[in-house]
């Protein structure tokens, strides 16, 4: 399994780095038959990102040819809620980091997946000054372009380049109100699912990220915390 990592307080330590890609593979192989190839880790402040590879079981795969990605979808949906708190309890063990919010998606034409985890860094962290990068306002404009085409203008939109090739953007403020109603009658996995295709699809189609950030995107994910009324998207980007 690799384990690719650049950042702050005691994923420094090999070891520490080791036993949590190891972790987070054999949890998924355990519950959902197939571990992921590689397992990659990002981080900075307080975001951690974990982007795992080759991640599609046999019993997927057979679905996925059959036309049946919603339930696929659905399915890994149900046992990430009963895996979130565990991988957030192992996290905060084991790097000091408390996980307070904790988003993920899936490529499945892709193979891939990724978890991003926002919380409060341990005391040993070291504040991050500065965020900015070339092209993010102009990177903050199109996510604000595509989420009024979606719903409406997100209240704010901040974004951190962990690394060369780990974008994370936050937006806060997204839902409308039929959205809100939907989620207060029962209907959250019904919406996350009408969400993730409509907004991943707007994602895919922009042709404005990769002149914006002068480089390929090799792969999009959003998910969103509806009680807080925020979402995360991260774009993969290709080898500088």
């Amino acid at each position: 399994m690799l384990l690719s990592y650049k950042g702050w307080f005691s994923l420094e330590n090999k070891q520490v780095q080791l036993e949590l890609a190891g972790y987070i593979g054999r949890t998924l192989r355990e519950n959902f038959g197939k571990g992921p190839e590689s397992v990659f880790v990002s981080y900075n402040d307080s975001i951690l990102a974990i982007y795992l590879r080759n991640f599609l079981s046999p019993s997927e795969r057979v679905l996925l040819g059959q036309g049946q990605e919603v339930m696929v979808q659905t399915t890994r949906d149900m046992l990430m809620q009963t895996l979130i708190p565990e991988f957030r309890a192992y996290i905060t063990i084991l790097t000091g980091m408390e996980v307070k919010e904790f988003y993920y998606d899936w490529g499945l034409h892709n193979k891939t997946g990724i978890f991003v985890c926002i919380g409060t860094p341990p005391e040993a962290a070291e504040p991050m000054k500065d965020h900015t990068y070339e092209g993010n306002e102009n990177l903050h404009a199109e996510i604000k372009r595509i989420s009024i085409l979606a719903q409406k203008e997100p209240e704010k939109v901040y974004s951190y380049l962990l690394n060369p090739r780990t974008l994370v953007v936050i937006r806060e403020g997204i839902l409308v109100a039929i959205e809100k109603e939907l989620i207060r009658l029962g209907g959250s996995e019904t919406l996350r699912l009408a969400k993730r295709n409509l907004e991943k699809r707007l994602l895919h189609n922009s042709s404005h990220f990769e002149g914006i950030l002068q480089t390929k995107v090799d792969d999009i994910f959003v998910d969103w915390d509806f009680q807080l009324d925020k979402s995360a998207i991260a774009l993969i980007l290709s080898n500088p």
